[in-house]
């Protein structure tokens, strides 16, 4: 194991921390690209690590709405739920090329995200599992890994729980299992991100200044000492769409909404107590100088409250820590799964 993380089998805290998300800001710089190559969709197909986010997407009718969804590699079946204003391609392709190594990887475009269509029902947690479900169901796949990242990880959960017949074992990564237990984030970030969304909607210029604490809070204070120039942003952005194009504002607007509901709503009791009931093999990663986007204690509550649970705690990560610590995080993953039965 890399000497980044710190692994316990489970953990136990006396301290529990929530919060409330909006969208993790990367401003990406280069992809280093191997030619290790891969199968996917069940076919002999192969392709470079280059080619992973040129892999053709497929659509499906669920419901009320076509979601896009890409399906690779080789093994027992992984969902991935991605983190709030991301699409499928936002995964770095070395952590898909180390999973699809001995896993059937799909990564999808959620409700009004991407290639995928809004549709007419209401934008709620309970409906973008019950999309979920429906997924895994046209794609005829019975049961599969579950992992979610950030906003996506509230969404595994509430997959889990709804539908536990069809997981085998759940990760966890930057995220909180929510309810009355949690604590908000500091009132000035809160505000920073609701203006952010005010401003996409009605079409106003984000300043450099919400840049830059935006992306300070979610690479965090070690990462930036080691990465200094991760803090330079192109002065011509200045627009959310420009951070994360194919997010229509009244998207990111939903998620705020579901997100503030699952992290802040002091009259429901949280995820974990139902998540303990599932017994399911558990996986949490966290980045140790997470503090605002989801402070890294929230990791600790869920493992505190799952028998069994691992917890990987990763040294000079943020938020992004998905981004910043893709390989790594990769041979994480893949050792719980090797490691831990269904």
């Amino acid at each position: 194991m890399n000497e980044i993380a710190k692994m316990y089998y489970p953990k136990k805290s006396k301290e529990v921390l929530s919060v409330i998300f909006l969208f993790v800001l990367i401003i990406p710089t280069s992809i280093i690209v191997t030619n290790t190559p891969l199968v996917y969709g069940q076919t002999n197909q192969t392709v470079s690590n280059a080619d992973l986010l040129n892999i053709p997407a497929k659509k499906v009718h669920v419901g009320d709405i076509d979601i896009a969804y890409k399906m690779f590699g080789k093994g027992d079946p992984i969902l991935l739920f991605n983190g709030a204003s991301d699409n499928m391609d936002a995964w770095d392709p070395s952590f898909l090329r180390s999973l699809s190594s001995n896993h059937t990887v799909i990564v999808f475009d959620s409700r009004g995200i991407g290639n995928t269509t809004t549709g007419s029902k209401p934008y709620s947690m309970e409906q973008l599992a019950n999309d979920t479900a429906g997924l895994l169901d046209a794609l005829k796949i019975p049961k599969a890994d579950i992992m979610g990242y950030s906003l996506g990880g509230h969404i595994a959960q509430a997959f889990t729980i709804s539908y536990p017949e069809k997981v085998n074992r759940l990760i966890l990564v930057a995220t909180t299992c929510g309810g009355k237990d949690g604590i908000p984030k500091p009132p000035e970030f809160l505000k920073l991100q609701a203006d952010v969304v005010n401003k996409s909607l009605h079409n106003i210029p984000i300043t450099q200044e919400e840049l830059k604490a935006l992306n300070v809070a979610s690479l965090g204070s070690g990462w930036i000492k080691l990465h200094p120039e991760s803090l330079d942003i192109p002065a011509n952005l200045t627009t959310l769409q420009q951070l994360k194009p194919g997010l229509p504002p009244e998207i990111a607007n939903n998620q705020n909404i579901v997100g503030k509901h699952w992290e802040d709503n002091p009259t429901w009791a949280g995820a974990c107590d139902e998540l303990a009931k599932t017994a399911r093999p558990t996986l949490v990663i966290t980045g140790t100088d997470d503090d605002k986007y989801q402070p890294h204690v929230n990791s600790l509550k869920i493992v505190e409250k799952i028998p069994g649970a691992w917890l990987v705690q990763i040294k000079d990560a943020g938020h992004a820590v998905m981004d910043q610590y893709p390989e790594e995080i990769g041979k994480i993953v893949n050792t719980f799964l090797s490691t831990i039965s269904k």
